[in-house]
């Protein structure tokens, strides 16, 4: 999976819900055997991560053998679309992922269940099993409409290979903008075929820019947008600046599905700002590679993300639902799964039960995972999240391709967002 994510959230604000759909039942019914199916639709788990699930699944129907777990898994780009259409169309899963920006606009939109009704009948539940913090992540406006499911940092991967043919020293810790604008520089021969970088030009990666260089994307009241700065013009440039010079034509790669994975994979890219959800991928490429926090410009500031599972306001299997979704995102046998197997990681309080994620294998430095959570970008999330998402991208592109300069696009897609928060 590429990223920066997009927002799952495209076009959910307009989602229309019947009345009865809206209201409807959300209590426990099971089938003539006294079996409960409970309808599961995700998107994380992917080719790479389809039989950890359904190792999840198995020892969770071991466990409660009334419940049986019927998975439907969506590739991400495909994702939205698919759960929006079952939702109004009064199909929807009785659980589902959802991705941190768009968990606001699913729960205002009535189509979550509240879930302090099902865990308060539920002796299995604690809420305590989870980090504050990601907890807190999964509420809209103090409830909790889902539970954490997992979270994953973006980080600098590099081809140790690569640099020592050039012997150009690694990336630390304490790199910033210059020092890796430099190293891409040394790095690149764009006549072999060999990129020094790697990021693409999008929403997240702006605004995740913007941060490291002291900037803000919303004014403190979050009624005007105020990327349109000096440091948002500097974000946008550190961006634009490596397209076509150190890193491929944006416009080519953005086209092309997983053009940056098999870049790298081919050895013909020496830093690539990525997550640790590709570390499983990487295990038998045949080159070194490791990974170091993302430099910033005035300050660090990485990219985390949080997934979350959420009932359907329209379940039927409310209590069966929940007793799944508090399985998958805090049982031990989750955790040692999503451990072994170098996926995203679950978001316990109890740190001791991720520790092995450090001894995992391949990269040596995971402890660079742990340590981009000390300074996070968060990037705005708005009721029309799509909309304001489109108008950067859509600004951003204009300025790469050189169809207007960098401050009037971004100007521009300021006002247009700022209209938006009206």
């Amino acid at each position: 999976m590429h990223t920066p994510r997009i927002a799952l959230a495209a076009g959910v604000a307009a989602l229309a819900l019947t009345t009865a759909c809206a209201q409807g039942s959300a209590t426990r019914s099971a089938s003539a055997d006294g079996v409960t199916t409970v309808r599961y639709m995700a998107f994380s788990a992917g080719a790479d991560h389809a039989k950890d699930l359904d190792a999840i699944v198995a020892a969770f129907e071991k466990s409660n053998p009334t419940i049986k777990v019927q998975v439907q898994s969506v590739p991400y780009a495909n994702y939205a679309t698919t759960l929006q259409t079952a939702i109004s169309g009064g199909t929807a899963p009785d659980t589902f992922e959802l991705d941190q920006q768009s968990l606001a606009t699913y729960a205002s939109s009535g189509a979550l269940l509240d879930l302090a009704q099902p865990a308060a009948k539920d002796p299995a539940y604690h809420s305590s099993a989870y980090a504050p913090a990601n907890l807190k992540a999964a509420q809209y406006k103090g409830t909790q409409y889902a539970l954490p499911e997992s979270f994953s940092t973006v980080v600098l991967i590099y081809n140790k290979t690569l640099f020592a043919k050039a012997g150009v020293p690694t990336p630390t810790a304490g790199w910033t903008w210059k020092d890796e604008q430099a190293a891409a520089r040394k790095l690149t021969d764009a006549g072999k075929g060999v990129w020094g970088d790697f990021q693409p030009i999008t929403f997240n990666e702006f605004s995740k820019a913007l941060d490291q260089a002291g900037g803000s994307f919303l004014s403190a009241d979050g009624t005007k947008a105020t990327f349109d700065s000096p440091q948002g013009i500097a974000a946008a440039k550190w961006l634009i600046g490596k397209n076509k010079t150190t890193m491929p034509d944006a416009a080519k790669s953005a086209n092309t599905p997983d053009y940056d994975t098999n870049l790298f994979k081919a050895g013909k890219l020496a830093m690539w700002h990525n997550g640790n959800w590709q570390f499983s991928a990487l295990q038998n490429v045949p080159f070194d590679w490791d990974v170091a926090v993302e430099p910033g410009d005035t300050h660090k500031a990485s990219a985390v993300f949080q997934n979350s599972v959420g009932i359907s306001k329209t379940t039927q299997h409310a209590d069966a639902a929940f007793k799944w979704l508090a399985y998958l995102t805090a049982s031990d046998t989750t955790a040692k799964t999503r451990v072994d197997s170098s996926w995203e990681l679950p978001p316990l309080a109890d740190t001791s039960k991720v520790a092995g994620y450090l001894n995992a294998g391949k990269p040596t430095n995971r402890q660079a995972v742990f340590d981009s959570l000390k300074q996070q970008a968060t990037a705005p999330v708005i009721a029309k999240q799509q909309q304001m998402q489109d108008i950067v991208n859509n600004a951003l592109a204009d300025a790469a391709a050189g169809r207007t300069d960098v401050a009037g696009a971004l100007s521009r897609a300021a006002r247009q967002v700022t209209a938006l928060l009206k």
